[in-house]
């Protein structure tokens, strides 16, 4: 007997575990969540342990391992895409970096034909609607939502130098990244909460599963395409334990990722018909834009060696790990904190009107999946820009659903980007060389002194980036002939019964992680959905350089 419902959300990462919550929050809608990947147990000391964030990260249980095609304005490389591969998605295995992006970011959005009510003032109440900031509640934050915030300590000597260092390189400091003023630099939001990952499934789903008889979870289930008659969505087909299933609904709502969303619309038979029929697909509704317009961040690592004993190194010997895993089960010592605990936004030169490069400091030298390339002590910049120009695509190549699609960024494609990436690194080194760090500072270990003309410092980032998992826009809102859904409806264009909601709609990248604008995307995305009066705009100032407020 097939299962009818009022809602069908696809994926339950971030965007679909707050949708989730907010479409049954009305007990008349029956909802009905798919994930692909398993549960986030409770007892899963790798996801759940804030500093264990490597070890998910490349990991085929936690992590689906998507890589890229050859890149070719990087040599060729394939670069490595983690996406999480259980409840929660990526911000179950993420770095827990809480950004908000700068506020003119959502103002550019309106630069697309049809999503005037996205900019700044009408995002900025979602915003606060969704977090429980722990530093404390304003006229920016919010103090009763969902998903708990901390600050920070960022207490030790690194950095401390580390914000002195900023200032004495000509660069403020303010008071929150995600308040009134981005630029500069000071602690940052973390989805931390007493010492444990605080995941979009942990703030949004577990605490309304048990109670909410209306809202059904499915996880290990692969949705393998969307039931089409003509161009109406009546339902899903996934695939559990090697068996088929079919349910139908009311309305079907892609929350698959930037990734995810434009595969599964391909394989239904929406998308560019070129595409399509070159995949063996039979096109059902020719939409150009399902597939491109793909963004991303890159960023390095600018790292130095450090002559005092008081980085985070020797935490990373394993035979400290048993000691750092006790101490955490009492939600304390290194092991309850992500370690990304400070950074901050600068403009990389005075022609640029809001921040195009962020900084996380770290108080060790280490990669994203762990390793090192010094035994000793060292700290260290993740940096880089934030307004890349650079776009590509994402395109199936054949009619299996269980087939990772095509992934091509084009990294580095455009004079834009690259400018921007020799003004990034020289900003991190003139920090890293302030009298601040004149103690710490035992030389620089990557790029080292030796990269130092503009040609090299490319050749190494072409080498040496890594991608900073912030992938969107392969379904972008819009009105235009390359928008892919509506931005008053979340309604895909010429699909009856299909809305997307996730990463991949967002037009541009904003400047920062996108965890939180995707958070907020589903918030407001809900009262969009349900029909429900929006929030209204906000009044509250904010920080624009070289514009007094009155002005603007």
């Amino acid at each position: 007997m097939t299962k009818t419902y009022d809602y069908v959300v696809i994926g339950g990462g971030s965007a679909g575990s707050a949708l989730a919550n907010r479409l049954s929050t009305d007990p008349k809608n029956k909802v009905l969540l798919i994930e692909a990947g398993r549960s986030d147990w409770k007892i899963d000391p790798i996801i759940h342990m804030p500093a264990a964030l490597s070890m998910g990260i490349g990991n085929r249980l936690y992590d689906w391992k998507y890589e890229s095609e050859p890149e070719p304005h990087m040599n060729g490389r394939r670069v490595y895409h983690a996406r999480g591969k259980v409840l929660g998605g990526s911000s179950s295995i993420n770095g827990m970096i809480f950004q908000r992006g700068n506020p003119m970011d959502f103002d550019r959005w309106t630069a697309i034909e049809g999503c005037e009510d996205w900019d700044w003032n009408h995002c900025l109440p979602y915003f606060k609607r969704m977090e429980t900031c722990l530093a404390g509640p304003d006229e920016w934050r919010g103090g009763e939502g969902p998903l708990k915030l901390e600050r920070g300590p960022a207490t030790s000597p690194l950095f401390q130098a580390f914000f002195t260092a900023v200032q004495e390189a000509g660069h403020p400091l303010t008071t929150d990244v995600n308040g009134y003023r981005q630029e500069g630099f000071n602690a940052f939001d973390r989805n931390v909460y007493r010492g444990r990952r605080h995941s979009a499934a942990r703030a949004y789903l577990h605490p309304v599963l048990r109670d909410r008889k209306n809202l059904h979870l499915i996880t290990r289930a692969h949705v393998t395409q969307l039931i089409m008659k003509k161009n109406r969505v009546t339902g899903v087909e996934y695939h559990k334990n090697k068996r088929r299933y079919r349910v139908e609904a009311s309305e079907v709502i892609s929350c698959g990722g930037a990734f995810n969303s434009p595969q599964l619309l391909q394989l239904s038979g929406i998308g560019p018909s070129s595409v399509l029929l070159q995949a063996g697909i039979s096109p059902v509704v020719d939409l150009p834009g399902v597939g491109e317009n793909l963004q991303d961040h890159l960023e390095v690592y600018v790292q130095y060696a450090c002559k005092e004993p008081v980085s985070m190194a020797p935490y990373l010997k394993n035979w400290r790990k048993p000691g750092v895993g006790l101490k955490w089960l009492f939600r304390k010592g290194p092991g309850a904190t992500n370690h990304f605990e400070a950074g901050g936004f600068l403009r990389s030169n005075d022609g640029i009107l809001w921040p195009n490069l962020m900084f996380h400091f770290l108080p060790v030298a280490v990669r994203y999946d762990g390793t090192t390339i010094t035994q000793g002590h060292g700290y260290q910049f993740h940096i880089g820009p934030m307004f890349s120009n650079s776009t590509g695509w994402v395109r199936i190549e054949s009619n299996d659903p269980f087939a990772k699609p095509k992934i091509q960024f084009n990294y580095l494609s455009t004079p834009e980007d690259r400018k921007e990436w020799v003004e990034a690194i020289a900003t991190a080194r003139n920090i890293m060389k302030q009298p601040a760090f004149e103690k710490f500072n035992g030389g620089e270990i990557s790029p080292g002194p030796e990269i130092s003309e503009e040609k090299d410092v490319l050749d190494w980032v072409r080498r040496d980036s890594e991608t900073a998992l912030h992938p969107c826009g392969t379904a972008r809102m819009g009105e235009d002939a390359m928008g892919v859904v509506s931005p008053k409806t979340m309604r895909v264009h010429g699909v009856e019964g299909l809305r997307v909601v996730d990463a991949s709609v967002m037009p541009t990248l904003t400047n920062g992680n996108i965890y939180a604008p995707v958070m907020m995307l589903a918030e407001k995305a809900a009262d969009l959905i349900l029909g429900n009066t929006p929030l209204e705009p906000s009044r509250a100032g904010q920080y624009r350089h070289g514009v007094s407020e009155k002005d603007w």
